[in-house]
């Protein structure tokens, strides 16, 4: 016999029930919201949380009782996935805008020793400056660098996704491509 739940499932709006059940038939969406939108569905149905674990491909009934308590609480945004572990991000956006800053200025040969950026001469720019991060590291550089969309290159320097120079009859123009967010994911 199934166990009293604590925290039933609230009744879904339609608006909801609508967007669960899209969700559950997704195929390009990730699968992990889509067996969290198929045990909300059988939970909302009348199913036991052990038996919409079981439809959405899970194992457990307390992971169903933990997404139903966190679903009525916070609603949608229960469906995606939060910080899965590990060190929090330690840098605010102002922080991570300055890294982005520093790697759009181009290198100075005789200030920074280089003619292109490399996460290690970056990180010397950065710890160096006085308005810089002292305790920066060059995973963290890498992290930014590639949450901003830039990529190392062949010519061995980083350049923003999605963006070229081009050489026009009127000059030096640099061409961005209007799709490359929906090619990077």
């Amino acid at each position: 016999m199934a166990a009293h739940q604590k925290d039933p499932l609230r009744p879904l709006t339609p608006d909801e029930r609508r967007h669960l059940e899209y969700l559950s038939r997704s195929r390009s969406d990730p699968a992990a919201q889509v067996a969290r939108a198929k045990a909300l569905l059988a939970v909302a149905d009348g199913a036991s949380y052990e038996a919409a674990a079981r439809t959405a491909g899970r194992r457990s009934g307390d992971a169903v009782a933990h997404l139903v308590a966190r679903f009525n609480r916070d609603g949608r945004a229960a469906l995606v996935e939060r910080h899965g572990g590990g060190q929090p991000k330690r840098y605010t956006a102002a922080e991570q805008e300055r890294i982005l800053h520093e790697v759009r200025r181009a290198p100075d040969r005789d200030q920074d020793g280089t003619a292109t950026w490399s996460l290690t001469t970056l990180q010397r720019a950065l710890r160096r400056a006085s308005d810089g991060l002292p305790g920066v590291s060059t995973y963290t550089i890498w992290g930014v660098l590639h949450e901003a969309g830039f990529r190392w290159g062949q010519d061995r320097s980083w350049c923003a996704t999605g963006t070229a120079v081009r050489q026009r009859k009127s000059g030096t123009v640099t061409v961005i491509d209007p799709d490359a967010v929906a090619k990077k994911t």
